[in-house]
């Protein structure tokens, strides 16, 4: 346990928030995962179809794998916008480096203190990288519950936090966690105020409909009909966390994008010079352009 103890103060010492430890093996809501896969709710992401024997057991993604630690990190509560009322998701934070690239530079140092730990051990730091259920495992260890709106949320955070693991041969030892009950009670906020129906009702989720997907993942036009309902956020959604009564700042904006009219004139020197490595490179120009016509009254 001593060493659980060092591994965790050195986590929330590079940022990280909360840390969870579970076993491989087949996570908590694969069944439901494997449901939701075969009703089609995946949309154009076919990529979630896949590797389905690693997502039952991601241990096989280390062999020897003994441990799997997950790691949540917290991102600004405070929305990106543009000087003419346009927005972006917060998880963008176009101030900074795309998450991915940071995260897993702190993650890799996570992961050479679990090798000072276990002289033997061997690691491997998954970001988005991998076919894990993230959140099962994230649940699974006593980090947060689920919400009514599918996301992880994490009492005193919320769910404006990015999930990480590692992956090691080295055996902890710790305290099974309880898993947290649901804390949304009555509420049903996130469902009532999804733009697009995409939250059917409480844990039943489309992402088909999703403005999220719809404006990062989907390589099809959005018709008018759906941009009129983006609200102005041209990249992703926040709705179903801004009206989340365990989210803070939803109403707090950060001008820290160009104007619509500067990225609709931009080539694409200026958008690498502006956007460089920021998550805005995931979906490109041109998709960028085409989600600020979309969403332009």
């Amino acid at each position: 346990m001593e060493k659980v103890s060092l591994f965790i103060k050195e986590a929330m010492r590079l940022g990280f928030v909360r840390v969870g430890f579970s076993r491989p093996g087949r996570p908590l809501f694969f069944d439901k995962f494997c449901e939701w896969i075969a009703r089609g709710r995946q949309g154009g992401m076919n990529w979630l179809k896949g590797h389905m024997d690693l997502r039952e057991d991601p241990g096989r993604l280390l062999d020897g794998c003994q441990t799997v630690i997950t790691l949540a990190y917290p991102y600004s509560a405070i929305k990106p916008a543009t000087p003419d009322g346009f927005t972006a998701a917060r998880f963008t934070e176009p101030r900074k480096e795309d998450y991915h690239y940071r995260l897993r530079r702190l993650a890799k140092r996570l992961a050479r203190h679990v090798v000072d730990l276990y002289p033997q051990g061997r690691t491997r730091v998954c970001v988005d990288s991998a076919p894990i259920l993230e959140r099962s495992f994230a649940y699974g260890s006593g980090i947060g519950f689920i919400g009514k709106n599918n996301m992880l949320i994490v009492p005193g955070y919320g769910s404006y936090v990015f999930l990480m693991e590692i992956l090691t041969t080295a055996l902890f030892s710790y305290s099974k966690a309880e898993t947290m009950e649901n804390q949304c009670g009555t509420c049903t906020r996130c469902v009532n105020a999804c733009p697009t129906g995409a939250l059917e009702a409480p844990f039943s989720f489309d992402a088909s409909k999703c403005l999220s997907y719809l404006t990062i993942e989907h390589r099809g036009v959005i018709n008018n009909e759906t941009g009129q309902k983006m609200g102005g956020c041209f990249y992703g959604c926040d709705i179903c966390q801004e009206v989340c009564p365990f989210n803070a700042g939803g109403s707090l904006i950060d001008i820290s994008l160009p104007s619509t009219d500067g990225i609709l004139n931009m080539g694409e020197e200026d958008f690498t010079r502006r956007f460089g490595r920021t998550a805005f490179t995931r979906a490109g120009l041109e998709r960028l352009k085409e989600n600020i016509r979309a969403s332009r009254p």
